[in-house]
């Protein structure tokens, strides 16, 4: 008889947890993924996949714009935003079902329920079954983060998941929290009319990214209405009538917005509560599940990755170290962690914005001596015949030797092209390398190739 029912356990079947399974079972480990919900986890179901379709989908109707310069009239009297939230469930439902497929395919056991980890190589499922193995893997995720006073009633003071579920939109909306997921429905709720207040208490939107990069956002929002209010707390709210009075404060300047719905959008909280990690000893800091280099925790056979690690939360950094984990414990030596300068994030509002590695502040914190070169969208050919010649592509390079330090992009398909840049990181390439392959005639990556020529001394069309 064999020791353990399974070789690994994972707990979440998220684009970490399934990501790692699949992989487990091409190394011939016999794995077993618990799941509470539906397979795909917050990132398919109520996340990345039913947002890009909104996306999508509000890109399509801000087109209505452009149509109507040709002399194409539209009633949109009738327009209806249930069909677009029943579109991008249906996108949600179908990569769902795709997951389970592919779990099925690889002879993964899909155990329906909640797993607590209950020792070194057991789970128990549900209080009513207990499966064992040889190492377990938590990929339980994340939920979003609550800010005190701003309870989600997911009503009239949504998350994201409720944003997510609306069938009807309100007439106004405040987003709290002018990051990736606030500034994604900022201009998906705008794209349809709403008018949207988003509030950053930082001095810029998207307060992680390239400050040059984010200006191209925040003038595209000026543009479009979205009003913007950054460098500014909000302290409160009170109920009046049908809609809400927000308090805000922008250093001693005070004033109220109103509002019918409120969005808090301020980061997410690990799901590393209540799964056994204090019963088993697995350390943790501010709710974040501690690991080694592969992704191990204080207890040899658990190991965790994605969002209950103190790692960037983003769909394919769990993937990823997923991936290596697993390749850990079939016995082969991957890569250490993910490198943090090698992953790219990536805004998927219109203009998008992608970047990977260092900022301008971050190097200067740092102490690194770099240079920066900018290539406008502006300048590229393929961006001007398509109407989207907003926005730039810029190079952090080292000054002595030229080495990418990191690069951002904000303009049409930022979140496609800035892989190239970030292969090259990878590859060890340099700038020239990029700037001396030939590019297709038109296409918008000739755009990264003027600015890998630009930091040579050398841009074409500029």
């Amino acid at each position: 008889m064999a020791e353990y029912d399974y070789d690994l356990i994972v707990l979440g079947a998220g684009p970490g947890g399934y990501v790692a399974a699949i992989r487990a079972a091409q190394l011939g480990i016999k794995t077993a993924v618990i799941e509470k919900d539906k397979p795909g986890g917050v990132c398919l179901n109520w996340g990345c996949i039913p947002s890009k379709s909104l996306i999508s989908q509000a890109q399509k109707f801000s087109y209505l714009g452009d149509l109507k310069k040709m002399g194409v009239e539209f009633n949109t009297d009738h327009f209806d935003y249930a069909s677009v939230y029943k579109k991008s469930r249906l996108a949600a439902m179908k990569l769902s079902k795709g997951v389970e497929f592919l779990l099925r395919k690889n002879n993964i056991d899909l155990i329906w329920g909640t797993g607590k980890i209950t020792g070194e190589n057991e789970v128990a499922v549900d209080s009513n079954k207990t499966v064992t193995a040889k190492y377990i893997l938590i990929a339980t995720g994340s939920r979003p983060r609550v800010i005190k006073g701003f309870e989600f009633n997911e009503k009239d003071i949504l998350s994201s998941t409720g944003a997510l579920s609306l069938e009807t939109l309100p007439k106004s909306i405040m987003i709290l929290g002018a990051g990736a997921i606030g500034v994604e429905f900022a201009y998906i709720l705008n794209s349809f009319g709403v008018e949207v207040h988003l509030v950053e208490m930082m001095d810029q939107i998207l307060p992680l990214e390239d400050a040059d990069a984010a200006a191209v956002v925040e003038k595209s929002f000026k543009r479009k209405k979205i009003r913007l209010y950054t460098s500014t707390i909000v302290e409160r709210y009170e109920k009046t009538g049908d809609d809400y009075t927000v308090y805000l404060k922008e250093g001693d300047t005070e004033k109220t917005i109103s509002v019918e719905k409120i969005l808090v959008a301020v980061g997410r909280t690990p799901n590393s509560r209540d799964i056994g990690l204090e019963e088993l000893g697995i350390q943790t800091e501010k709710g974040f599940v501690t690991v080694g280099d592969y992704y191990q925790t204080s207890v040899p056979s658990v190991f965790a990755i994605g969002d209950v690690i103190n790692t960037p939360l983003l769909a394919h950094v769990a993937s990823k170290e997923g991936e290596i984990a697993v390749e850990f414990m079939a016995g082969h030596r991957p890569e250490k962690r993910v490198d943090p300068m090698l992953i790219p994030g990536a805004t998927y509002c219109e203009p998008q914005l992608a970047g990977f590695g260092l900022t301008e502040k971050k190097a200067i914190e740092q102490g690194i001596e770099f240079e920066t070169y900018a290539f406008p969208y502006r300048g590229v050919g393929k961006a001007v015949a398509v109407d989207e010649s907003e926005g730039l592509i810029k190079i952090l390079y080292r000054r002595d030797t030229k080495e990418i330090l990191g690069a951002h992009i904000a303009g049409k398909d930022a979140t496609e092209l800035i892989h190239e840049i970030m292969l090259a990181k990878k590859a060890k390439l340099l700038p020239k390398d990029i700037a001396t392959t030939i590019h297709a005639h038109p296409t918008l990556s000739e755009g990264v190739m003027e600015a890998a020529r630009g930091v040579e001394g050398w841009a074409i069309h500029v």
